[in-house]
């Protein structure tokens, strides 16, 4: 699908403005925006604008039934100025898999690159080169259907907005183990980047701060045996020399980040289990001081590193250790998307 892309610039810059020093993840955004709408039966009207506020009617279908669905990706500078994305057809893919299980219209292949080269091509001085800066770029759609009936709605707004991004977490983290909520059951929407599966961590999460925690470790929803995701991370764990994370099912979101540390493991030699990994395993690698790292993977996150777990009531404390697999892991996917290693996979996508 091709679709000429209407460009509205900004007079001037806000870049200025910013102290890229000193601001927190997610909470400034750059001078423009992508828009397109999905009105009887198509999409159409593709246009970058300032960035700026939306009207929206109280009734529109998203405020009422939750048709709302996502994806986080970043682009990097490299030495000469060149910007990169890494694996955004792997989002693409997801994005659309997300909108199929949430009966949200697939957005078109072309249309979505088209449109994330010529926003970032405007915004390319928002890239900064700076260790660990990136630009993060968040694809989103809503129903947007003027109704309150339940029902899919019948228009949607597909829109791209961008912000500057520094390191996610500062240091490494402590951790909860779920034993009462859950983050997504079998046969839902755990697998989509749906909004309200976001919306549904916060409570418990809350909870878990109160108590001295950054993050949860979920388990799953049937006995809270088996350990799932972190937060808004996928988990891994080292016992030994062996790194494990669980299988994706259908409550586990396929995370880019997550399948591309399996793959940099495995060119390592880093021999990579996946597979099911109860809590009492991972409380019993601790105890036997097999349990090496535990560490959380997320496009923004990169790769986290966390210090402690609790589990009912019970406290763990990981092992300051040398040869971390994280740091190396971390490393070796950095230095990918940032254009200082060689490419092996074709992972790297120029804008």
């Amino acid at each position: 699908m091709s679709l000429d892309i209407k460009i509205s610039q900004v007079d001037k810059t806000k870049i200025d403005q910013i102290d890229f020093s000193n601001f927190s993840f997610g909470s400034v955004f750059t001078d423009h925006m992508f828009e397109c709408d999905y009105i009887n039966g198509k999409w159409q009207n593709p246009r970058i604008l300032p960035y700026q506020s939306i009207s929206i009617e109280p009734s529109a279908s998203v405020f009422h039934y939750g048709q709302a669905i996502f994806e986080g990706m970043k682009a990097y500078k490299d030495s000469n100025d060149e910007i990169w994305l890494f694996r955004p057809k792997e989002n693409f893919d997801r994005f659309n898999k997300s909108s199929v299980r949430l009966a949200i219209p697939e957005f078109p292949e072309e249309l979505f690159f088209d449109a994330l080269k010529k926003l970032l091509d405007l915004e390319k001085d928002w890239v900064k080169k700076d260790e660990g800066s990136a630009l993060y770029v968040r694809p989103f759609v809503i129903g947007n259907e003027y109704k309150i009936q339940a029902s899919p709605s019948n228009s949607y707004k597909f829109m791209i907005i961008c912000a500057p991004a520094k390191p996610y977490y500062i240091g490494k983290v402590k951790v909860l183990v779920a034993d009462k909520y859950s983050r997504a059951a079998s046969g839902g929407i755990g697998f989509a980047k749906a909004a309200g599966n976001y919306a549904g961590q916060f409570y418990p999460t809350n909870l878990a701060m109160e108590k001295g925690f950054q993050q949860i470790i979920w388990t799953d929803s049937n006995e809270h045996k088996y350990l799932e995701e972190a937060g808004t991370m996928n988990i891994f764990f080292r016992i030994g020399d062996k790194l494990i994370t669980a299988p994706n099912t259908d409550t586990i979101l396929d995370g880019v980040t997550r399948k591309s540390i399996i793959q940099i493991a495995k060119d390592l030699g880093i021999h990579v289990d996946i597979r099911k990994i109860s809590v009492d395993e991972i409380k019993e690698a601790s105890r036997n001081n097999s349990l090496k790292e535990i560490f959380g993977t997320g496009t923004a996150a990169v790769v986290s590193e966390i210090s402690e777990f609790e589990h009912k009531d019970e406290l763990f404390t990981l092992p300051e250790i040398d040869d971390s697999y994280a740091k190396k892991l971390k490393e070796s996917l950095v230095n990918i998307q940032t254009n200082k290693s060689e490419d092996p996979h074709n992972w790297r996508y120029k804008v």
